[in-house]
């Protein structure tokens, strides 16, 4: 039984994780991953804030997805 091919344009696929354009504050890391996941940029950007209050590499950590991350496409 043949399956059926995926379509590239299927709206229920995943969003690419990219830095958002729209949703940019400092570095467009927050956005993009509220985006990715189907969040709320302010919802993430609040959970970053308050990891900082424990100890650990949380900016090393944005500053890498910073560079990682590609920029998200430019809208026409």
């Amino acid at each position: 039984m043949a399956q059926p091919e995926a379509s590239s344009s299927n709206s229920s696929a995943r969003p690419r994780l990219t830095r958002s354009r729209e949703h940019y504050v400092f570095g467009g890391v927050c956005g993009g991953l509220a985006e990715f996941f189907g969040w709320r940029p302010y919802t993430v950007r609040l959970l970053f804030v308050l990891s900082c209050v424990l100890p650990g590499p949380q900016f090393l950590a944005y500053f890498i997805l910073w560079f990682v991350i590609p920029n998200a496409p430019r809208s026409r």
